[in-house]
């Protein structure tokens, strides 16, 4: 894949970003646990998209309460 085929990582859909995180997890993530944490506060740009680095730093803070 190309940079300029390359999804940004600013501007992923659920699919692009379950794609990219069951790669660096090791383990599938499926798109419908992207869908529900949008649904539970997840943080999404104006058109839907993620922002995996805003999407990671919510992941963290859900952790660190025990959510």
């Amino acid at each position: 894949m190309s940079a300029e085929s390359a999804p940004s990582p600013m501007a992923l859909t659920p699919a692009q970003a379950a794609k990219v995180l069951s790669a660096a997890a090791g383990r599938r993530i499926g798109e419908d646990q992207i869908r529900e944490d949008i649904e539970d506060g997840a943080p999404v740009n104006p058109d839907g998209t993620i922002n995996l680095l805003h999407y990671a730093a919510w992941l963290a803070r859900e952790v660190a309460r025990g959510d």
